[in-house]
């Protein structure tokens, strides 16, 4: 089973109109962990386009969230039917706390299932968490004018997997309702939990909140 907390938090699937979450915390991002995730220096504007711009029909979101308020991501792209690429991003407080390993095994099983066979993680090459992080999961690894391309090769899906991902989005929406519930019990002054940070319930009949 998919953990659902991690280092006191919960990871589960973005919906898409939850954006400004994502958009809010790559703005947080210090400026290393800011070059890291997009391989270079990116101005606030730029990832505030970026974010705009996402597409629930080929972007798959999971987020790291504590006291509701997002503080990791992985980002998985489909490129093609069977590829698709992934980046991560990790806020510094929460860094080299089994974070980034928790989110790419969820962005694992959500390519897989997808029919996605390869995953292409693309990093700069002084970027050493991530070049492990990928080693751990048996990525292969090239170098390229500074910048550090892994290769990870996915299993194709079957029912299990399937069932696998909607009982790990169905104990992470669980987790996440009653995590909003014991916020709005808090005393005054004790934190603001405002409805923003309640996630939205999935439409009717729809699997998957950031792709199909």
């Amino acid at each position: 089973m998919q953990e659902v907390f991690v280092e006191g938090g919960l990871i589960r699937k973005l919906w898409t109109i939850e954006a400004h979450a994502y958009r809010d915390h790559l703005l947080r991002l210090d400026p290393d962990s800011r070059r890291s995730r997009f391989g270079g220096a990116v101005s606030d504007e730029m990832i505030r386009v970026y974010t705009a711009t996402l597409k629930s029909t080929d972007t798959v979101i999971h987020g790291f969230f504590v006291d509701g308020v997002m503080r990791g991501a992985a980002d998985l792209r489909l490129l093609s039917p069977d590829e698709a690429e992934a980046a991560f991003s990790v806020e510094k407080a929460w860094q080299s706390h089994g974070v980034g390993s928790a989110l790419l095994e969820r962005c694992l099983l959500a390519a897989r299932n997808r029919g996605v066979t390869r995953l292409h993680v693309c990093c700069l090459s002084e970027n050493h968490r991530m070049q492990q992080l990928a080693r751990k999961f048996a990525a292969e690894l090239s170098f390229d004018f500074g910048t550090v391309i892994g290769k990870v090769e996915n299993a194709r899906p079957t029912p299990l997997s399937l069932m696998q991902e909607i009982v790990t989005d169905g104990h992470s929406f669980a987790a996440a309702c009653i995590d909003y519930q014991s916020r709005l019990m808090k005393p005054p002054g004790s934190g603001t939990t405002t409805l923003s940070t309640l996630p939205p319930a999935p439409p009717a009949g729809t699997a998957s909140p950031t792709a199909d």
